[in-house]
């Protein structure tokens, strides 16, 4: 592992960067058949929950990725000497909604960069906060949490999740429940439209024999589009906050689920996997 100089990450604190892209009637119809809903989607319609993690991906020529598949490090994110980027978690405040046709303009800003020790050893944080705009102004604000971590050495090591413990009690009973086909395809067609190159969610050589997990990685983003569009489902009405946070790694194959109980300020959700063991832990109000 190469030497981590966290006051020269912390020294990204405060950057920004600034991208625009356009929700058209292909992208949400594409989005939305990964979940089996509804297509047919005109100009004007509400755009579905989970869309704005398709939008201005990070596009770099073939020349400019790294061996992950990722864009190599530096530019708008610090670059953290640790191979393995993923999802810790994060927070979503909405003040409005998308519309198919909109201009969007994402503003992003770097807020804060830490160092921690976990149990496979150096673990960086960068917390990033994203402000969308469409033409009626504001209608999300993201905190996310991303968190950088050593390679692992051995198949044999089980590897950290996100924030690092799937060995949490399994969940109370929940009040509403869907099934998942933790399908490659899937994978495959949530990385097609974000524009994640990132290997280990399509590539099982890679996934498997370099990054030494047990399987394809299912995304945090699918993860938590998927508990917010049963949120709303469990709620009937538009979220304000949702707050999402990783535990552990969730792999293709078999079926996966997601659960929603009801609590007198919002909703209480999570994605459990195949030993129904959760992966990712939501609440909304």
């Amino acid at each position: 592992m190469s030497d981590i100089d966290i006051d020269h990450l912390r020294s990204w604190i405060g950057r920004t960067q600034e991208k625009t892209d356009t929700i058209t009637p292909r992208l949400a119809e594409s989005f939305n058949a990964i979940f089996d809903s509804s297509s047919g989607l005109e100009p004007g319609d509400q755009a579905p929950l989970g869309i704005h993690w398709c939008l201005a991906p990070d596009i770099a020529p073939m020349s400019e990725l790294g061996p992950d598949g990722h864009p190599a490090h530096g530019g708008f994110l610090p670059p953290v000497p640790l191979p393995r980027r993923m999802w810790a978690g994060g927070q979503i405040d909405f003040s409005g909604d998308f519309r198919i046709s909109d201009t969007v303009t994402r503003r992003s800003r770097i807020e804060d960069v830490t160092q921690k020790t976990g149990r496979s050893g150096a673990l960086v944080f960068v917390t990033v906060r994203h402000d969308y705009l469409t033409p009626r102004g504001v209608v999300l604000s993201e905190r996310q949490d991303i968190v950088y971590r050593d390679q692992a050495t051995s198949s044999a090591v089980k590897p950290d999740g996100e924030t690092g413990d799937q060995s949490i009690a399994k969940p109370a009973a929940a009040d509403h429940s869907r099934h998942i086909d933790a399908s490659a395809p899937l994978l495959f067609r949530y990385s097609a439209l974000t524009f994640n190159g990132h290997r280990i969610h399509y590539d099982l050589p890679y996934a498997t024999q370099e990054e030494h997990y047990p399987g394809l990685v299912f995304h945090g983003p699918l993860q938590a589009s998927y508990l917010m569009r049963l949120a709303t489902e469990a709620a009937n009405g538009p979220l304000q906050t949702f707050s999402y946070r990783s535990v552990a790694p969730l792999f293709a194959g078999g079926t996966v689920s997601i659960h929603a109980k009801s609590l007198e300020t919002g909703l209480d959700l999570w994605v459990a996997d195949q030993q129904n063991l959760p992966t990712m832990k939501a609440t909304t109000s």
